[in-house]
């Protein structure tokens, strides 16, 4: 009886210890474990002597947490979509947020409004492509010197093991890229096999080539979320473009694609557009911080859990009635 007793404390105690445990899964919970951490910080890539502005989001949780990259549409910056940083970190990832010199808010921000939407067009460039898809690499790099440089704020708190890779519009492309996507010219390689799964907001087709060479080497999981009414003024992506993505992406892997009825391209970021003709349905944010986090949960934690509700009835529960869910897991 004694034996019985210990060793029912001793699961009461690791319940008690387990975030969740005692609880059905929702990637909505959040603990009581205080509000994360924001830091800015800045990466020095010096074979290409060019700053990157980052900013992190860090869990109240000292221990090291997978890590969690965001690349901001053309025109954006670091401070974009800090709805998921705030949320993902507070789920216990490291959430880090670049920002791309060239193609960020600094190409209007000093611009007469009548001259803005020329500069944005211009900075949407292969130039600054290529410049976006070798910041990912640059800021890796450069988070494992400070995780392992004893003084500095992000040291021992990265799982550097588990990293995931996101992002909205340009970023979705910065993503795709870097995620498996082939590259259209002959002997590029931007993958970057550190990281293990990936969710593009506002995905795209290639412009030139065919979709199925360009998404069939992909072969780490993915996440496609587009809306109805999901295009933009700059780069000519309408929504069969976005859609067009998920059937060439290989059977063999995880892959997940959400349709929100009614989203438009601004749907993803903190705040509407002047574009906008409808209003903003608030169940879109919350459903993208719900599959966004189970997705993350399954692929980066390998939380089981997470997967049962992801693969499984989670997404429904959580979707309006006119927004489309599709999934393929082969295992």
């Amino acid at each position: 009886m004694k034996a019985n007793t210990t060793a029912s404390l001793l699961l009461t105690a690791l319940l008690a210890a387990t975030p969740y445990a005692s609880e059905p899964y929702d990637p909505l919970t959040l603990p009581a474990s205080g509000a994360p951490e924001t830091t800015d910080l800045t990466v020095t890539d010096q074979s290409r002597q060019r700053d990157i502005p980052i900013r992190v989001y860090l869990p109240a949780d000292q221990t090291p947490a997978p890590v969690i990259l965001f690349s901001h549409g053309l025109g954006g910056s670091r401070n974009a979509c800090t709805y998921l940083g705030k949320h993902w970190s507070a789920r216990g990832y490291v959430a880090v947020f670049l920002q791309h010199p060239g193609s960020d808010d600094s190409v209007w921000r000093n611009e007469p409004r009548s001259k803005r939407m020329a500069a944005m067009n211009q900075a949407a460039s292969g130039k600054n492509f290529i410049l976006r898809v070798h910041d990912v690499p640059a800021v890796l790099d450069q988070l494992a010197k400070w995780n392992a440089e004893s003084e500095h704020a992000l040291n021992g708190r990265l799982d550097l093991k588990h990293v995931g890779m996101s992002g909205h519009s340009f970023g979705a492309v910065t993503t795709q890229s870097v995620s498996g996507q082939a590259a259209r010219l002959v002997g590029q390689k931007f993958t970057d096999n550190r990281i293990r799964a990936a969710i593009a907001f506002s995905p795209s087709s290639p412009r030139r080539g065919d979709a199925a060479t360009a998404f069939g080497s992909v072969t780490i999981p993915w996440m496609l979320m587009t809306g109805t009414k999901d295009t933009a003024p700059i780069g000519n992506a309408d929504v069969a473009s976005r859609l067009n993505v998920y059937p060439n992406l290989p059977n063999t892997i995880d892959k997940y694609e959400v349709l929100f009825h009614n989203a438009a391209h601004s749907a993803f970021s903190d705040r509407g557009s002047p574009r906008d003709k409808e209003v903003r349905n608030p169940n879109h944010h919350r459903a993208i911080l719900a599959l966004s986090t189970a997705f993350w949960d399954t692929h980066l934690r390998n939380d089981n859990a997470a997967r049962q509700w992801l693969q499984g009835p989670g997404p429904p529960s959580i979707l309006d009635e006119q927004d489309r869910w599709q999934t393929n897991t082969p295992r």
